[in-house]
């Protein structure tokens, strides 16, 4: 081997630098562990342990742990734990926001079209070009009242003299740096949120926004976080004096078209009396309910100043409804006109009647105006920091601009003179609503105070100082994977791995003996790489990746096993040992199988990384990662490990004495079976196909959106009793299975999936606690039950949701993966054979393999005991099995291609059969080890990764099966009896 020097130095030093990178993981680890002991179990405490050894410097007295940590492997969401949020930036807002907030019908009609109209991956923006060209009717796109208004004057601006083309490129621009705006607001504030390794990235041109944050805990503060818009105003309040005659009247208007379900009783009144008055004299009984009135009845508690009353939850969406009407809005006379009814922070207080704790909510109303704006906005915030009040409280202080500080002055100095209110309002939320008691504030300080705890201060601040989106950001999928699920998945991922390379590697032993040593070492060493490369460049661990390094470790074994397959040929033939190895290692030898076959897996992983995301990114990466070193162990590392063994003299056969003819001799006419095989496939395919039709496929939350949950309970429960329970809770049909172990069910349910934001999720995460509450022991608490940090042991272990459009564009990308896989693979053999029939031999086995695994899932997924789930796990598994196929296909080519141009007498149908049979001793092998590994990981990796291991497992059988019984004879059958005939007479020729 020429430049054995320049490898070995290079190997050394990419070995030194992995286990320089790997040494960070390592001292990280033992950081956290000493901080997991210390802590006992307590969550906050390990945070602040490891928060004080921050600047501590703890490896060669110069990295401190936070350096240490930055650079470690870090851990997916199914490893660590944490939550994994995609954000949809709506394109609609954007739009709103670049128009002006313009009334113009023909802008407000196209928006809503674009809404209905709007196909599966679909950009909204293309969505809404097309509605307005519609129903414009001839209004251009730069008419002042939309796009070519005050907002957007200026050179890279709109003016009215454009086509709607060129302003077509003007607003695309502008929504796509609105975008970018969003992911810097958001990265801001996850920056100081304080995860470790946070990833936040865009998703090509869509709006959307993936954000990981591995080992967070709190799900609904960072969904708080993340959805927040951050749009703060400041607005003037009315008093309950200047309303209190507007509910009366708008009371005694509903009691004639409302039934009431009251909490107080209310003796009969007139209209003067004042609404206090009324609260005041109503007592706890439910008699008099149709005479209290729907405003009045459903109040929990009185208001007072800017209060105009409190009501529980469950009453907020009657109580909009009732101010909306057109008949109540027409009691509210001209001092009313623009009041802008507002909801307050949730606050959870004793119910009088049911002496229970609730969340209830003050009802505001704001002094709004014509055009809807506050009299100063968030705009004019500079920092933002938490504190605590003066009676030690949580509170919020905010800095001032120079304009800000002047109409903060102007407004307080008003508020102070009319003993008034002013209403600090985040997204609509009121958050406290002073009175000014020492005259008006000077210096553009002001303080948001109300029922915090300091982590919403801390939140709040945080929010407030990053900025606020210029678009409301809503979560349309979101996995949610407890701390005690992710410590499970690892455990049994990395153990079932270990025991399935270390059975390989023991394989290789028994089978060549101390060239098997050899390919062991240069194993371990690929593995090293692998994990420096990942250390070094950031990447994230998670188990489908670490299901990809085990597929390339096979890879990296079958690297090996075809060039010792052919030194023994060579050795068969009478040449010498270093003869052998030269022609072994040589182009004509074992190279050009080993590149054709890896040039397929690396196609098929650079297809996996263009359109998968998340777990299916994770694995294409190793995957690519793995070939590229295990090409480089395999074909470099034990040849200078067998080089130096020769000049030691050693005795090297490349077998045992056990071995030494197993998976040799054949001769099988593997063509003359080839109509019962045609006949068996064909069968299969079409009970495939009919079973697709009829039975159909179990397609996961991925393909059809959803809300699913793993759910942990101290026993066994009936998976049809919590089935119909939950059924009735949630109103629709809702799915639960065993999952794992008897005490977990996978439950899935569509209730609310349209519906996005933190409010939905929290309330199907109350209906399912409320439908499983007595399946669990007394002490169950609905935080311990959401909270897996606080629990580890029993409640939702993982919670995942996908919306339907997001449903739709993975099931897209997943249609066009496999094909794309196909296609390019399709091409890349049509090149490297220069003959289109090689090409097809080979897809019509893959396609054959597609059709046979998906048949098999769809004739048994509803009797398995464990998940076989479409999923995009699924989807990286074909994908895999397509790449093997072809591996083993390609290798059977590269040994027809040899034979016909070298000394192989016969037929063209007889060089294949001595293709297939000359090289059956490395498909047995390969596919051997394969699915041992496999085996290994479907009995023991966990269930997380039972129905994608399953998938592979089946495809490494059928992809062998096909590759002998399925692409060859395609090959011979659709090759001319012409062509036969002059590649006959070439190869004679040729002898």
């Amino acid at each position: 081997m020429q430049n054995r020097g320049l490898v070995k130095f290079f190997a050394i030093l990419f070995a030194l630098v992995s286990i320089y990178q790997l040494t960070f993981t390592f001292v990280a680890d033992t950081w956290e562990k000493k901080a997991k002991a210390y802590a006992k179990g307590d969550p906050m405490k390990e945070v602040k342990y490891l928060d004080s050894i921050g600047k501590q410097k703890v490896f060669l007295n110069y990295f401190t742990y936070n350096d240490v940590k930055g650079k470690k492997i870090n851990k997916g969401l199914d490893l660590e734990g944490g939550i994994n949020v995609t954000l949809q930036i709506s394109v609609k807002d954007i739009l709103k926001g670049l128009a002006n907030k313009t009334t113009n019908p023909a802008f407000n009609k196209a928006l809503d079209q674009a809404t209905k109209n709007q196909k599966g991956n679909q950009d909204y923006i293309d969505a809404f070009f097309e509605a307005f060209a519609e129903v414009a009717n001839g209004t251009p796109l730069a008419s002042p009242d939309i796009f070519a208004n005050r907002l957007l004057q200026g050179e890279d601006g709109v003016n009215i003299n454009m086509s709607d083309k060129e302003v077509e490129k003007v607003i695309r621009k502008k929504v796509d740096e609105s975008v970018d705006s969003a992911f810097e607001v958001l990265r801001k504030r996850i920056d100081k949120f304080g995860v470790t390794q946070p990833n936040i990235q865009k998703l090509g041109e869509s709006g959307r926004i993936l954000v990981e944050l591995p080992g967070a805990k709190d799900v609904d503060r960072i969904k708080r976080l993340l959805s927040s818009t951050a749009q703060l105003e400041f607005w003037e309040t009315f008093k309950i004096e200047e309303v209190g005659n507007f509910l009366l009247s708008a009371n005694d208007l509903l009691k004639k078209t409302e039934k009431t379900v009251a909490v107080k009783e209310t003796p009969t009144t007139t209209k003067n009396d004042s609404l206090a008055k009324l609260l005041t004299d109503s007592k706890d009984t439910t008699a008099a309910a149709a005479e209290a009135g729907p405003l009045v009845g459903k109040m929990v508690a009185q208001g007072g100043g800017p209060v105009l009353g409190i009501y529980a939850k469950k009453d907020t969406a009657a109580i909009n409804g009732y101010l909306k009407r057109a008949d109540v809005k027409a009691l509210m006379g001209p001092a009313l006109r623009y009041a802008k009814f507002v909801w307050g922070k949730p606050v959870n207080q004793i119910n009088d009647k049911t002496k229970e704790e609730e969340e209830t909510f003050e009802l505001y109303a704001l002094r709004g105006n014509r055009t809807n704006t506050a009299p100063m906005s968030g705009g004019v915030i500079t920092d933002a920091r938490d504190s605590f009040d003066q009676l030690g409280k949580p509170c919020v202080n905010m800095s001032m601009n120079g304009a800000g500080a002047k109409t903060w002055e102007e407004m307080t100095e008003k508020a102070y003179t009319e003993k008034g209110f002013i209403a600090i309002v985040l997204d609509d939320v009121v958050y406290s609503a002073p009175g000014v008691s020492s005259g008006k504030i000077s210096g553009g300080n002001s303080v948001i105070s109300g029922n915090f705890d300091v982590t919403e201060t801390k939140d709040l601040a945080n929010v407030l100082r990053a900025g606020k989106l210029p678009a409301a950001a809503d979560i349309i999928s979101s996995e949610v994977v407890g701390p005690s699920l992710g410590k499970e998945a690892i455990d049994n991922g990395i153990n079932s791995s270990l025991v399935g390379l270390l059975l390989v590697s023991l394989w290789m032993i028994v089978f060549y003996g101390r060239a098997g040593w050899y390919a062991n070492i240069a194993l371990a060493v690929n593995l090293l790489f692998i994990f420096g490369v990942m250390a070094s460049a950031g990447f994230v661990l998670t188990l489908p990746g670490i299901a990809g390094i085990v597929l390339t470790m096979g890879t990296a074994v079958d690297a090996n096993i075809i060039i010792y397959e052919r030194a023994k040929e060579e050795l068969r033939h009478g040449k010498s040992i270093e003869e052998a190895i030269k022609a072994s290692y040589g182009w004509k030898g074992a190279m050009r199988s080993i590149v054709d076959a890896n040039v397929t897996h690396i196609l098929t992983g650079i297809v996996l990384l263009l359109f998968g995301s998340g777990p299916i990114y994770g694995f294409a990466l190793t995957l690519l990662i793995g070939i590229v070193t295990s090409l480089f162990t395999s074909i470099f590392i034990s040849r200078i490990l067998i080089d130096w063994s020769i000049a030691k003299g050693h005795s090297l056969q490349f077998s045992t004495n056990l071995t030494k003819n197993w998976f040799t001799n054949f001769n099988v006419d593997f063509l003359k079976y080839k109509k019962g095989f045609y006949i068996f496939s064909l069968v299969v395919c079409i009970v495939s196909v009919a079973s697709l039709a009829t039975n159909g496929l179990n397609y996961g939350v991925d393909f059809v959106g959803g809300r699913t949950f793993q759910v942990r309970f101290d026993k066994e429960v009936s998976t049809e009793e919590v089935k119909e329970e939950l059924s009735k809770v949630f109103g629709s049909a809702v799915e639960a299975k065993v999952f794992g172990s008897k005490n977990q069910l996978k439950i899935t349910t569509k209730y609310k999936v349209n519906e996005n934001g933190t409010a939905a999720d929290k309330e199907v995460n109350d209906k399912l606690f409320e439908g499983l509450k007595k399946h669990f022991p007394a002490d169950m608490t609905y935080d311990k039950f959401v909270k897996t940090a606080d629990n580890k042991q029993l409640g939702i272990l993982q919670a995942s949701k996908v919306g339907p459009t997001v449903a739709e564009d993975i099931k897209t990308n997943a249609y066009w993966a496999v094909l794309g896989a196909m296609f390019i693979v399709f091409l890349y053999l049509k090149v490297s054979f220069r003959k289109w029939q090689y090409s097809l031999g080979a897809i019509a086995a893959v396609a054959h393999d597609v059709i046979f695994v998906l048949g098999l899932y769809s004739l048994l997924w509803k009797v398995m005991p464990f998940g076989m789930e479409i999923d995009q796990h699924f989807i990286a598994a074909i994908l895999t099995v397509i790449g093997y196929s072809m591996n083993d296909t390609v290798i059977v080519f590269d040994r027809v291609r040899e034979y016909l141009g070298g000394k192989t007498k016969g037929s063209f149908n007889h060089i294949v059969d001595q293709s297939i049979n000359s090289t059956m001793s490395r498909t047995l092998n390969t596919s051997l080890t394969m699915i041992m590994v496999l085996l290994i990981m479907f009995i023991f990796g966990g269930e997380s990764i039972r129905g994608f291991i399953f998938a592979m497992l089946i495809g490494i059988v059928v992809g062998t099966y096909s590759s002998l019984f399925i692409a060859t004879p395609v090959l011979c059958d659709t090759i001319s009896d012409a062509e036969h005939k002059r590649i006959e007479e070439e190869h004679n020729k040729a002898d």
